[in-house]
């Protein structure tokens, strides 16, 4: 059960491993293909674009996860740690309302698009390329009430990604051992 766990809570990083993989790979034979074909695979463009945005969406979905988004803070250092997370709480919750609102909209445009509209190469009907919008969305919207319910119920405050790589970095740069020996 704990490995299930482990792996949904880093659910999009997975997903965007996976598209990275896909799309640059794409890419990859599609350079080989006009290089020495002299040749372009069109439906090659158009998939790799539709997994680009896809990545992008995930990505912010994972990156509201760990708390990567960017936001000035530096005002609430200077306040006790229970108050800052209150008015952090509180810009997450416009930030919530927002999600809610484009989600509504995104469903809407969905909704009203005619089967007919189609990706050129591919010939995929667009409503289920644009679904990356809901769907990211609505995970971001629950990645949001996770880190809030971590900070604020369990008073957990996840880890600034950039300083832990930053303290990573120092500790190994201090350490005399190499990383082989340090794992």
């Amino acid at each position: 059960m704990s490995r299930f766990l482990s792996f949904a809570d880093r659910f999009e990083s997975h997903v965007c491993r996976i598209l990275l993989a896909c799309f640059v790979t794409l890419l990859f034979v599609q350079i080989l293909s006009r290089q020495l074909l002299g040749t372009s695979i069109t439906w090659i463009e158009e998939l790799s674009v539709i997994l680009f945005v896809w990545f992008a969406y995930f990505g912010a979905s994972y990156a509201a996860r760990i708390t990567a988004h960017n936001r000035i803070s530096f005002h609430l250092t200077l306040l006790p740690r229970r108050t800052a997370r209150r008015i952090e709480a509180l810009g997450d919750a416009f930030w919530v309302g927002f999600n809610l609102v484009f989600i509504w909209y995104a469903i809407e445009f969905i909704s009203r698009l005619r089967p007919f509209v189609r990706a050129q190469t591919l010939g995929w009907e667009m409503r289920y390329v644009y679904l990356a919008l809901p769907v990211a969305f609505g995970l971001m919207t629950l990645r949001i009430l996770q880190v809030n319910y971590l900070k604020l119920v369990r008073g957990i405050d996840p880890a600034d990604p950039d300083r832990v790589s930053i303290e990573k970095a120092q500790d190994l740069a201090a350490d005399p051992r190499t990383p082989e020996q340090v794992r």
